[in-house]
């Protein structure tokens, strides 16, 4: 079967998904082009900053995507290409855009607060405080295990280190150049690309070697400070253009799978169990950012909601960004089960170069067939990777000081504590439990207990939307049939997860794990009470 069938399918379900469920999502939401932002409203320079959409766009998509859509994939093929494939667009479609728009939309009703303020007010200030509690639990394991990832990928691919860091400067110039020079967009844009892709050469030339730890070190440093700093300085323009080189490879890769027209060589269904465990709920948890990510929701209503200029742009950058993402999620997949099953299985272990490698030389074998030298084109999409995880890093730093700060906020009317004002207190504790963290010698096992906890974290924020549109008195099917899908399938594989950490003896993840089940147990137990009382 030619695998570029599967592209053309993809492409065109997305599109009508997103021209006509897209449009029913935002007549269920009430969106109004004329009701005022947050970023309007409550612009500060800092954090709540207006954004043109394609700028926003780029930032948010950047943030969501990282290596999940591309990990989670390439991972989840065991079961076989159709039911990942078939999960790729329903969950999309229906599940993780979904998600993502309305949790976006919730967020900017409630002035740019996260999900936890949905929840305080259905559910009460102990419900936020738990959600917050959980939240900030989640964010740590999500800075710890792409920390982790980008450290292993300047170690290995030491040109993506050189990049990246040239990349942050060039982030710094074109912020300044937009913001304080007022240079036009469309020209600052296409002279940002072209600085962007002497980055990459100059990283090919001139590649930083540097031991893991010392990258470690790095990093804590590099996100501390993009937590601390104003949001369009750094972490906005450097998302903007780290998109453009993720639309790049979508589009050289997209464009390279109908010209060389490879065939899917792998099973279309394997087995229900395999070495990863049963196809429920394993295969849902895998996937991850490829169908539906908690994650999501904590960017949209972290970052993003605070600088949506327009309500309407919440259903290109919310809904639109999630099945631009699900377009990456059929690439990878493309990647993996176009290999045949043995070399499969020998490419996603860690002597194989696992998944990142599997997607880099695949995605690098299609651009090649456009008349780009092969070995450029893997180098290329192995610098892409590495500057998402990048970026997922970041704004995870970013969200998790929001979160720190929140909590602390005091609601009744009187003086607040300094740590929900003192950005500097909100990232000295994240940061350095994300350190802490890294150093307990539990990073080769954090991925299962995050896919896990970022599904909870979904089934968690669904669950804020539905109550607040239950109690608006709205229809609120589409949030709740996802909700309690996703709800069985993170209990379950939570619970699992925990199980395994105590027979192991893990009691750093095993703590977590109990810590993040209790939470969501005490949420849903608060919330069927609220529910039965009306």
């Amino acid at each position: 079967m030619p695998a570029s069938l599967l592209m053309a399918a993809a492409i065109v379900l997305f599109t009508a998904g997103y021209v006509f469920y897209g449009r029913f999502l935002a007549r269920r939401m009430d969106i109004d082009p004329l009701r005022k932002t947050p970023a309007h409203v409550r612009r500060d320079g800092v954090d709540y900053v207006p954004a043109k959409w394609p700028v926003l766009l780029g930032h948010h998509f950047a943030s969501i995507a990282g290596a999940g859509p591309i990990i989670g994939p390439i991972y989840a093929a065991v079961f076989g290409w159709v039911p990942v494939f078939l999960w790729i667009l329903v969950g999309s479609l229906f599940f993780g855009g979904v998600h993502d728009f309305t949790a976006l939309v919730a967020s900017i009703r409630h002035g740019g607060k996260s999900i936890g303020e949905v929840i305080e007010e259905r559910i009460g200030r102990s419900g936020k405080r738990m959600f917050l509690v959980f939240t900030w639990f989640m964010l740590i394991l999500v800075m710890a295990v792409f920390m982790n990832a980008v450290a292993g990928t300047f170690v290995t691919e030491p040109a993506s280190a050189t990049a990246s860091m040239l990349f942050i400067l060039l982030a710094v110039l074109f912020g300044l150049t937009v913001y304080r020079m007022k240079a036009p967009l469309g020209i600052t844009s296409v002279a940002g690309v072209i600085l962007l892709l002497g980055c990459i050469a100059l990283g090919l030339r001139f590649p930083l070697t540097l031991p893991y730890g010392v990258w470690i070190a790095a990093l804590l440093v590099y996100v501390y400070a993009a937590s601390v700093t104003p949001v369009w300085i750094l972490l906005q323009p450097r998302d903007y253009l780290n998109a453009f080189l993720l639309y790049m490879i979508l589009l050289g890769g997209m464009a390279g799978i109908f010209v060389t027209r490879p065939t899917v060589s792998f099973p279309a269904v394997t087995a229900f169990r395999t070495d990863a465990g049963f196809l429920f709920p394993v295969l849902f948890v895998t996937m991850a950012c490829g169908a539906i990510s908690g994650f999501h929701s904590l960017i949209g209503s972290g970052t993003t909601a605070k600088q949506l200029d327009r309500e309407t742009d919440a259903r290109i950058v919310g809904y639109g960004g999630m099945l631009i993402e699900g377009i990456l999620a059929v690439v990878a997949l493309i990647t993996a089960v176009t290999l045949l099953q043995p070399d499969y299985f020998r490419a996603v272990t860690i002597a194989g170069g696992g998944p990142i490698r599997v997607f880099a030389s695949g995605v690098g074998g299609f651009i090649a067939s456009l008349g780009i030298p092969m070995e450029i084109a893997v180098t290329f999409a192995a610098l892409a990777i590495s500057a998402f995880a990048l970026t997922s890093l970041d704004t995870a730093t970013r969200l998790g000081r929001f979160v720190f700060q929140e909590f602390f906020e005091n609601r009744g009317g009187g003086k607040s504590s300094p740590l929900s004002k003192n950005r500097y207190i909100g990232t000295t504790v994240t940061v350095g439990a994300a350190a802490l963290l890294m150093f307990s010698g539990s990073g080769a096992a954090l991925w299962p207990l995050f896919g896990s906890a970022n599904q909870l974290l979904a089934a968690l924020a669904l669950l804020a939307v539905t109550l607040w549109l239950a109690k608006a008195g709205k229809k609120n099917g589409f949030t709740k049939i996802p909700m309690i899908f996703m709800f069985a399938v993170t209990l379950a594989a939570l619970g699992n997860l925990i199980y395994d950490n105590a027979v192991k003896g893990n009691v750093v993840l095993l703590v977590i794990g109990v810590v993040l089940l209790g939470l969501a147990g005490s949420l849903i137990a608060e919330s069927v009470r609220r529910l039965r009382k009306g």
